[in-house]
């Protein structure tokens, strides 16, 4: 049954005002300025702190802000006198993605796609660069997704909320764009319609401004474009002109950036606030008119039914538009895969789906879990939203009406270029590992420096017991986090890891690292590579199986080498791994590392390492580091601190070209902490350092 929300949903009660929504993330890796448990603390004294931008359109409220909260003005802001910026930028572009042959025979390529709106923390508390904490969202799904929007705003905070770079850059690896968030409020919750109109007010010209500045500001950070949700009441029509003006004055300013708009089903022609749960001749005009389309796509309010959507979508093809640019709303934060919904009203069995679907906070994964919830379990959480339970992504189906989006829609891939390298490091942790060293026991979260994840959780073939596959965060090779296998592989069982579209020739190589538990029996691992894609949805790939090693534990990390110049130049189409147990003992397998390449690459290393602020902390010295970027290709950036003892401790990473440290204390009688920056490669090779002293 279709989930009719109440006239004012509940979410802009969240919305509301600072202390609106819990902190879910502090400032980067170190310890201050946070709580014990490493979150925002708002007004904290540390004004070095960067945090995801947030505006008004243009006049402010009255009174004061609270804690933690600096009001501005859209309409000021210049790129030129952003403090922020270099630590706001991201650096990643948006990667080409293709479709591989589906997992299962129930998702469609082609059809519905996912729109997701999340809340990463309240409006003025996403942290620029991390935080130093694990128990933050860190979405993994990205094959699923088509958009994802930065959700926030409210009016005690700031309206218009641009994503942080951690997020556009993870994002954008793998090829998903981002969208930042242009919220108007119910005037219930402090909405005032004097914003709406500063959000529209022409200049003496006839010309938008804040259109243009909209355009400048994702242009300048580097995300793609705009949620804009006008849910202001008490305008009229010609409010609603001028906001449909705006629209298209934003497109074209837009357009040769590939700026995006999504708009929300809210503000209607009348100018009055209408959730219509539709596209209909009230709010089309805001999605299409005569002279084209006027928003890429257009989030559908939850009021929606199986004859709204099915209207709606031929409305879409009667504009000449595709009906999978419209997002049918499902409201999941409150129950998560519990929420009811007709699944068969968008995505109907048996026939062509009907519109694409948007999850309303689907950052639910992580909130339903209750207080010292481990990383682990928030995944564990996140794959059974995503994929369902049991491999459902492999075999759609399970209990209860949750239809889990990788039964429904087909996933995409990035892989098509050399050098291709993961870690699988889910961008946060509870230490940070480096050649399966902990090199930092700070818990931490920086979704930039997230790798490039097996879409599908989890397809394996097997005639015995399937074994349990999980992200684990007790051991790595590099990064926060590895991939643990534990069964008992009473038959040879491959576990697929990337469907793919890499170029092979005779040089090239796959290198796998990978060891054993303690208490494991021993394994016999191959690689399992495919030149040739799977032949229907739901049939394995025509591996072929190499040889790796047998592992036995003990044996610590290693990594083995498997040449891939026997199976001729080609195109490799799906990579996984083969496992097969010794004498019914109970298997743990580990896979720290996969590498596809024609050969070792060092990046050149980064210059002129400086120190560019400092602000004493509560005995401690946060530090504003900057640096040149390095010639050629650089995947990220990493700094450490050396150690009198000579031993190095990891202090963050971006991929940008600077970043904020907070937490510095002097070791010993140490004259100066000596830092230093090295660029990482695709491959995770490291340049030689750059370095700067901060005297004591």
């Amino acid at each position: 049954m279709n989930r009719q929300p109440s006239p004012v949903p509940r979410r802009r009660v969240l919305l509301a005002g600072a202390g609106a929504a819990a902190a879910l993330a502090g400032p980067s890796f170190g310890a201050s300025p946070a709580r014990a448990d490493g979150r925002h603390r708002p007004g904290a004294a540390d004004s070095l702190q960067p945090y995801a931008s947030y505006w008004f359109p243009d006049s402010l409220p009255s009174g004061t802000p609270g804690d933690g909260i600096t009001w501005r003005s859209l309409a000021a802001w210049q790129p030129g006198t952003d403090r922020d910026l270099a630590f706001n930028r991201s650096t990643v572009p948006l990667a080409r993605r293709f479709t591989p042959v589906p997992a299962n025979t129930t998702a469609r390529a082609g059809q519905a796609r996912i729109s997701a709106l999340a809340a990463f923390d309240h409006t003025a508390g996403n942290p620029s660069q991390g935080s130093a904490t694990a128990d933050t969202y860190a979405p993994t799904h990205w094959a699923l997704l088509d958009e994802l929007v930065f959700w926030g705003g409210s009016a005690g905070e700031g309206l218009i909320l641009a994503p942080n770079a951690p997020l556009v850059d993870a994002a954008h690896r793998n090829g998903v764009p981002v969208l930042g968030t242009v919220f108007l409020p119910p005037v219930a919750y402090g909405g005032q319609l004097r914003w709406t109109r500063d959000l529209v007010r022409r200049d003496a010209a006839g010309r938008f401004p804040l259109a243009a500045k909209l355009v400048q500001v994702a242009t300048v950070y580097g995300f793609d474009g705009w949620f804009i949700n006008a849910e202001t009441g008490g305008g009229d029509a010609a409010l609603a002109a001028e906001m449909q003006a705006f629209l298209r004055a934003l497109r074209a300013a837009g357009a040769g950036q590939g700026v995006r708009i999504t708009w929300y089903d809210a503000m209607n022609r009348t100018g009055q606030v209408g959730w219509q749960g539709a596209l209909d001749d009230l709010n089309r005009s805001f999605f299409q008119d005569a002279s084209g389309p006027v928003a890429d796509s257009l989030f559908v309010d939850f009021r929606w039914s199986a004859r709204s959507l099915a209207d709606s979508g031929r409305l879409a093809e009667q504009l000449g538009r595709s009906r999978y640019e419209l997002w049918a709303g499902v409201d999941v934060e409150s129950a998560g895969w519990d929420t009811g919904t007709d699944w068969d009203a968008i995505l109907p069995e048996g026939r062509d789906q009907v519109v694409s679907f948007g999850f309303y906070r689907p950052e639910w994964t992580l909130q339903h879990l209750p207080a010292g919830r481990t990383p682990g379990q928030f995944h564990a959480a996140d794959d059974r939203f995503w994929a369902g339970e049991g491999a459902a992504a492999a075999r759609p189906g399970g209990a209860g009406g949750w239809r889990a989006p990788a039964t429904a829609v087909a996933d995409r891939s990035t892989l098509t270029a050399l050098p291709f390298a993961t870690g699988f490091n889910t961008g946060h942790g509870l230490r940070w590992y480096e050649a399966g060293k902990v090199t930092s026991e700070a818990p931490w979260s920086h979704l930039g420096l997230q790798d490039r994840l097996p879409p599908r959780r989890w397809v394996v073939h097997t005639e015995g017991q399937h074994p349990d596959i999980s992200w684990d965060f007790d051991d790595a090779w590099r990064g926060g986090s590895s991939l643990l296998v534990r069964g008992a592989f009473d038959a040879p069982a491959t576990v697929e890891l990337f469907p793919a579209r890499l170029p092979a020739g005779a040089a090239t190589v796959l290198d796998l690292t990978h060891r054993l538990d303690p208490a494991s029996g021993p394994v016999t691992v191959e690689v399992a590579v495919a030149t040739r894609p799977a032949p229907a949805p739901g049939r394995p790939a025509p591996y072929v199986h190499l040889p790796a090693g047998t592992l036995r534990p003990g044996d610590g990390w290693r990594t083995d080498t498997v040449r891939l110049g026997p199976l001729g130049s080609g195109t490799l189409h799906a990579l996984g791994v083969r496992l097969t147990g010794r004498g019914g003992a109970a298997v743990a397998w580990r896979l720290g590392a996969l590498a596809v390449h024609d050969g070792p690459v060092s990046p050149a290393a980064p210059g002129g390492l400086r120190v560019t602020d400092t602000a004493a902390v509560d005995g401690a010295v946060s530090v504003r580091l900057a640096w040149r970027r390095a010639d050629g290709p650089v995947r990220h950036y990493e700094l450490h601190r050396r150690l009198p003892d000579g031993s190095r401790r990891f202090l963050g990473g971006t991929c940008g070209t600077a970043l904020y440290v907070p937490g510095l204390r002097r070791a010993g009688t140490e004259p100066a902490a000596e830092i230093e920056v090295r660029a990482v490669h695709e491959l995770f090779t490291t340049s030689e350092p750059a370095r700067v002293q901060l005297p004591w």
